[in-house]
């Protein structure tokens, strides 16, 4: 634990939420904080240590409620750029601000494990989430350490991947509930080809089916600390990840039709058990907690990949990003246009 950072927090307390896990670090004001916007514009360089040292810290009991309280503590904390929600694959609904729903989708279901944007050409250094009000049961939001999740994976694994990254497709099919405009803020086909150019995406088109195709990394170096991560949503949008519910009715779509696939890069199909054994990696590296209302979660987005587990009753969870990386800032973007 970084000694010079949280000596310089002032009248808090700070220690690992999770006796079993060095994550998330909980800051917890020591005696009643009047002014926890002022705390935490005091104290920004210790908490952004913090933050990259542990890979997640929650603030918790700080008087935080809603989403202009949350808005105003995270721009205290983190005066850096907001970031948009880019190539959108949920639904979300903007609250104020910059601030949105957490991903809306079926409370009996889970969304799997993932780093925000990162298979797109720019994402968020830091995530923030904020505890309006826990489900009655369930509802947590696992956290998992991609810096250890790839480490955990086998050599040949990593080398494999190395070499060839990840490719992404997402199919359009009319009556889908994501159209091409809606996930890219698009409202012309001319503005989609030059998107998908700049992009470095493969646009195709093909009985009525818009398809996009683009070819990505599958571990990155961190833009701060230089640590490798495994930092992609390879095992996300993989139809042998999803629940078994879910997995048959995919898979049952057809290729040019399911709304998500991945593959090598190089196009092959990933085998069903090598996504088992990243499935195993990230669940070995998970760790998870019951929310409390009024709590923040700050997340360096390239180390902690984040998910939701299914929930019984009411859930209000809110989310705002900030601090934009940029696909140039750490490897050639053009690297990994997808082939045609």
């Amino acid at each position: 634990m970084s000694g010079t950072a949280l000596s310089s927090l002032g009248d808090v307390t700070a220690a690992p939420l999770l006796g079993s896990s060095a994550f998330p670090l909980m800051i917890r004001p020591a005696v009643g904080m009047r002014e926890p916007l002022q705390w935490g514009a005091s104290h920004r360089e210790a908490i952004e240590s913090l933050v990259h040292e542990y890979g997640a810290v929650l603030f918790r009991g700080f008087s935080l409620c809603g989403p202009t309280d949350f808005e105003a503590f995270v721009d205290a904390i983190c005066p850096a750029e907001w970031v948009e929600y880019r190539e959108a694959s949920t639904p979300r609904s903007n609250v104020g601000g910059h601030v949105s729903t957490s991903t809306e989708y079926p409370a009996n279901l889970r969304i799997y494990v993932h780093n925000e944007n990162s298979h797109v050409t720019s994402w968020p250094l830091y995530l923030f989430f904020h505890c309006v009000r826990p489900a009655e049961e369930g509802g947590y939001t696992p956290l998992a350490d991609c810096q250890r999740v790839w480490k955990r994976l086998p050599e040949t694994l990593r080398a494999q991947f190395a070499e060839k990254g990840w490719l992404y497709r997402r199919n359009f099919a009319p009556g889908s509930s994501f159209t091409w405009q809606k996930t890219f803020g698009l409202t012309t086909w001319e503005e989609l080809e030059r998107y998908c150019d700049e992009n470095y995406m493969t646009l195709m088109q093909q009985n009525g089916v818009v398809s996009v195709r683009y070819r990505r990394w599958a571990s990155l170096p961190h833009v701060r600390t230089g640590e490798m991560t495994w930092f992609n949503h390879g095992t996300f949008f993989n139809p042998h990840a999803q629940e078994s519910r879910l997995k048959a009715m995919v898979l049952a779509m057809g290729e040019d039709r399911r709304p998500y696939n991945t593959y090598y890069g190089d196009g092959t199909c990933v085998e069903a058990e090598t996504i088992g054994v990243l499935d195993e990696a990230y669940t070995r590296e998970t760790v998870s907690f019951p929310w409390e209302a009024g709590d923040v979660l700050m997340l360096d987005n390239m180390r902690i990949a984040h998910g939701r587990m299914s929930y019984r009753g009411q859930r209000e969870v809110l989310v705002t990003m900030k601090h934009k990386i940029r696909c140039e800032d750490v490897v050639p973007c053009e690297l990994y246009r997808a082939p045609r």
